[in-house]
């Protein structure tokens, strides 16, 4: 299985860039391949994502551009195969006139019969790489978005209603930051095998994969 960190941070009012940073520049133990952070506004959602140490990824401008209270963040675990940037997460998907972005660890023991009923989605992986955590998190950003503003909704919960409709068709071990441009939310699969520990800001909230 894959094991890789994953980090999310809520501060109304504060540029929390830097401490998306600091969170996974303390997760780095747990994924060198990659790493990325997306933050929000509350309007608009920036991704800055590369290969590389969190260190090699991030200098004082890249996260300037990272403007915003609310972030997740992922650093990625070398698995066999390819290193390539489109494994790079968090994983960004434009769907009606908002988005979402989506940082995950853990491995999908369903993978395949979800791809097969939504068909072989645009942007998903051969079935080759199956049990890379980059097609599990396409898979999941995928069935997100079919779902996502269905009903035309005027109340800002597509990411909610979303997730609540996608997660019962999830098996496996994961865990899960997802953000639109106003919400952070943490997911944990239904035993807990993977970890999500939440913490208290002053002024906000912290999700990461350890404690």
């Amino acid at each position: 299985g894959e094991s890789c960190g994953v980090f999310g941070v809520y501060a109304p009012g504060q540029p929390v860039a830097g401490q998306a940073y600091y969170g996974i520049y303390a997760l780095q133990h747990r994924g060198q391949e990659s790493a990325g952070i997306a933050a929000s506004d509350g309007e608009t959602i920036t991704v800055v994502k590369d290969m590389g140490l969190v260190t090699q990824v991030f200098d004082e401008q890249r996260l300037a551009a990272l403007d915003g209270h609310l972030a997740i963040g992922h650093v990625r675990y070398s698995t066999t195969g390819t290193s390539d940037w489109r494994n790079a997460q968090p994983v960004y998907r434009s769907v009606g006139n908002a988005g979402f972005a989506l940082a995950h660890n853990g491995n999908l023991t369903n993978t395949e019969e979800l791809a097969g009923g939504l068909g072989q989605l645009p942007g998903m992986v051969p079935s080759a790489s199956v049990a890379d955590s980059t097609s599990d998190s396409d898979l999941i950003a995928a069935m997100m978005s079919r779902i996502w503003g269905n009903d035309d909704r005027a109340d800002g919960r597509d990411l909610e209603e979303s997730l609540l409709a996608t997660l019962p068709e999830l098996e496996g071990a994961f865990s899960l930051v997802v953000m639109d441009d106003a919400h952070l939310v943490g997911v944990r699969d239904r035993h807990g095998f993977r970890p999500l520990v939440v913490g208290r800001l002053e002024g906000g909230w912290v999700l990461a994969s350890e404690s």
